[in-house]
This record gives structure tokens, sequence and C-alpha cells, in this order.
């Protein structure tokens, strides 16, 4: 297991380029399942839930190729079905969150699926019931074997239908839209989630030969095709890591700009974190953050205090909570911090108190803090990284801090963030893994 150690107190200066977007690549990787033909794929992070996910599509039989540092080609004309009912196979799958994402491709071209319950972040409950649900109407059946902890899915033929989903997954929605594209007929999914990353699914879809309408909005309708084709598709820069910069940049008093950010797509994430009083600036598409000596937490018109709180797209996603809430401790004033979706992501909060921070955690899914205002800085300490955000979250605590600390456990770190400790250093910081 490899740790950080992390030596506080020094400002960053200069550029830095997001990679591309983990949440897309996951979705889009995937979606290489439903064509026989070539599908090319820019801008994929080199982190190692994106390396893992090519890995097991490697083993079920796709010919995958490396075109470039971040480019590959798929073609999975010769899929092993029977490496599925494989031990390696479930294990590989149980390991990685994002393979759900494949049951819809492979259930929509092949009849047939099979998945181990996933693992991946240790951020409370996240029901599967979008994904089975969605599929369902379609008409796939599902059976459970609760010994081995395996779901199959099975179909004749997909046959399009009218759902109302109960909640607005992303990654339930991608499988859902996946599986539709070769359905017979005509699906309509209302409540659909409605993220950048899912538009561009959908538009890489499109340019397969699917018929997808309402791309951007809650209402996606799927006309079903005979078969999809191949295309070259480019992923947008990761906005979770656009949003990790900023509050870096904040926490730590540096001085940077951030690159090619794709401003269109970041939605309500730069407004965010002015909320904190911290100036994000634009110029052309790239993010300029100056120095701040201090940054004041806004309240709202009526003098409240301010609450920062997740909410499915345009609203404020939740991976970006766990940064939201360490940069908001050098601020002045106060903020609510309400974690909606998962009630065990504020949990890594202990470690910010032991390291000086005013944090109140009022229930699994709300923390109050009261900003140190620069006045007195973090103390270090050794932490354990429980999940991606939080681990990125702990990195800044430790950037900021007063001396040196150390993370264990950053594999956490490294499934969402590619090479982010020779990035930063690279900028200024100091950073050795270990």
């Amino acid at each position: 297991m490899s740790s950080f150690i992390i030596e506080g107190g020094h400002k960053l200066q200069g550029s830095i380029v997001p990679q591309g977007a983990k949440n897309e690549a996951l979705q889009v990787i995937c979606a290489t399942l439903l064509t026989t033909e070539e599908v090319v794929i820019n801008n994929i992070p080199d982190i190692l839930d994106v390396n893992n996910l090519i890995q097991l599509l490697r083993d079920m039989g796709v010919k995958v190729s490396k075109l470039g540092i971040s480019s590959y080609s798929f073609k999975a004309d010769n899929i092993n079905i029977e490496y599925l009912h494989s031990e390696e196979f479930q294990k590989k799958t149980a390991a990685l969150r994002g393979s759900v994402m494949i049951i819809g491709p492979l259930t929509a071209r092949f009849g047939y699926a099979m998945l181990a319950k996933p693992g991946g972040d240790k951020i409370g409950r996240r029901r599967l019931d979008t994904h089975f649900v969605g599929l369902q109407k379609l008409g796939a059946d599902f059976t459970y074997n609760a010994d081995r902890q395996i779901y199959e899915i099975t179909a004749q033929q997909l046959k399009g239908a009218y759902m109302l989903l109960d909640e607005a997954s992303v990654t339930g929605t991608a499988n859902i839209i996946m599986a539709a594209t070769l359905a017979h007929g005509k699906t309509t999914i209302y409540n659909a989630a409605c993220e950048p990353y899912l538009q561009q699914l959908s538009k890489m879809l499109n340019s397969m030969g699917a018929k997808i309408s309402g791309i951007g909005s809650n209402l996606i309708t799927i006309t079903g095709v005979d078969s999809l084709g191949g295309a070259t598709h480019t992923i947008l820069p990761d906005m979770i890591e656009i949003g990790s910069f900023i509050g870096m940049a904040a926490m730590t008093g540096s001085e940077i700009t951030i690159k090619d950010v794709s401003f269109e797509n970041l939605g309500i994430i730069p407004d965010s974190f002015r909320r904190l009083g911290i100036t994000v600036g634009q110029i052309g598409d790239d993010l300029y953050i100056p120095p701040h000596e201090s940054y004041e937490i806004e309240s709202f018109i009526d003098g409240s205090i301010m609450t920062i709180a997740d909410a499915p797209w345009p609203g404020l996603t939740p991976d970006l909570l766990s940064v939201l809430l360490v940069t908001a401790t050098q601020a002045k004033g106060s903020v609510l911090i309400h974690q909606k979706m998962f009630e065990s992501r504020l949990f890594f909060v202990d470690k910010l108190i032991d390291m000086g921070a005013q944090i109140i955690l009022c229930d699994p899914h709300r923390a109050n803090v009261i900003g140190l205002n620069n006045k007195f800085k973090l103390r270090p300490a050794v932490m354990t990284s429980p999940d991606i955000r939080a681990g990125i979250a702990l990195l800044i605590a430790a950037m900021s801090a007063d001396g040196t600390s150390k993370i264990n456990n950053i594999d956490q770190i490294d499934r969402g963030y590619q090479d982010i400790d020779k990035r930063l250093n690279a900028i200024g910081a100091r950073i050795t893994r270990i």
C-alpha cells in the first residue's frame, strides 16, 4: 500500500491541465461493447478505475490498442461471453463499481450479462435498483445468487418502454440509454440524469447511429436501431478535478491557471466556490485563481448562514462537497455542508478536526464549518484516505498545514486523479510517494 508524505506550506504557481473526466470515461468505454466496429476515444485519463475497466474489456475479448498518450481504440467484435462465468471476471467486477455499466450493453447485444455485486468507495449505500428496474422495464430478467453475490441478467429481445426513474441516477441512466439503443421500439426515460458526461455519452452513441433525443434534459427518448457503428469521441476535462484545483489554490494561497476547462460544462461549480469568497476568473476557456490572503463566506440575502448542498445536475455534484468543506476550514465565516446523497461521506472530517479545523458533524449528512480565516494553520497529521474525494480533500488539507503530513491508502486517490503528485510538484508542491 502506497502513501504520500506532504510538506505543507508551499504555494503553487503556474498552469495545470485537468485530466479527462473519469465518470465520462467509464461510460463511453462501456458503450464500445455495443458495436462490432472500431471506436476511438481520446483524452482517456490514466487512472486506476479506468485502467482496470479497460483491462476487464480486454479480458472479455475486446481488441484494445493504445494510439497515443491518452487515446485508445476499442473493437468488440469477438466477445467471450463464457468469460463472464469465471471467478476472475467476478472478482474484477466486484472490485470496480464502474463495471455495472457493462450490463446494459451486454444485455442489449447478447441477451445475457453477469455481474458481481460491485464495490468502490466506502461512502455509504449505493443501490443498483435504478439500473435493474430500468432494464426490467425493457424486458430483461434478473436473478441474484445471494451466496455468491452474483447478478445474472437475461433477455430474449429488449423492447422499448416508458419509465419514470425513482432517482436521477447517472450510471443508471447511462445503462438504460445504452441498452435502449438496440431495443425494439421507442424508450422514454423521465427523471433521467442529464450531467454533461451523459450528454457526451448520448452524442457519442448518436454518432454511432443511435437515435437519442432530449439530450441535456431529464426527458430522454431513444428509438432503437438494429446495430451501431464505429465513432471517434473526445472526453471532456474532469470537472471534479477542476473544482479540486480551485479549492487547493485558495487553501494554499496560490496563484494558478487551470487550462482548457470546457467552461460551459462546469455548471454551478465556479459559483459554488465564489460563495466561499474565492475569486474564480475566466480567461477564454481557462480559469484563473489569484492568490488569496483570505476569503469570506457569503451569507444568504436574509443574513442566514450559507448552506451548500448537493443536487442532481444542474445542481452541485456531490463529488465536490468534500473539497468545498475542507476549503471552508480556512475561510472567514460559517457554512453548513449538506451531503444528501451518501451517508458516510462526511466521516473523514474527524481527521480535519484532529488537524485543528473547527467543524461540527451534526449527523451523517451535515457538517457545520466555522472558518479559521487563515489565522491558525492546520496541524500536520497521519491520515488514511477512505475514498477518492475525501482523499483529495485530505491532500489539500495537508498541503495547507504547517508541517509534514502522511496520507496512507493513496490507491484511493489514484483511482480518480492521474499522477496527482507529479503534476502538483511541477507547480510547487512538495509531495513524496512512498
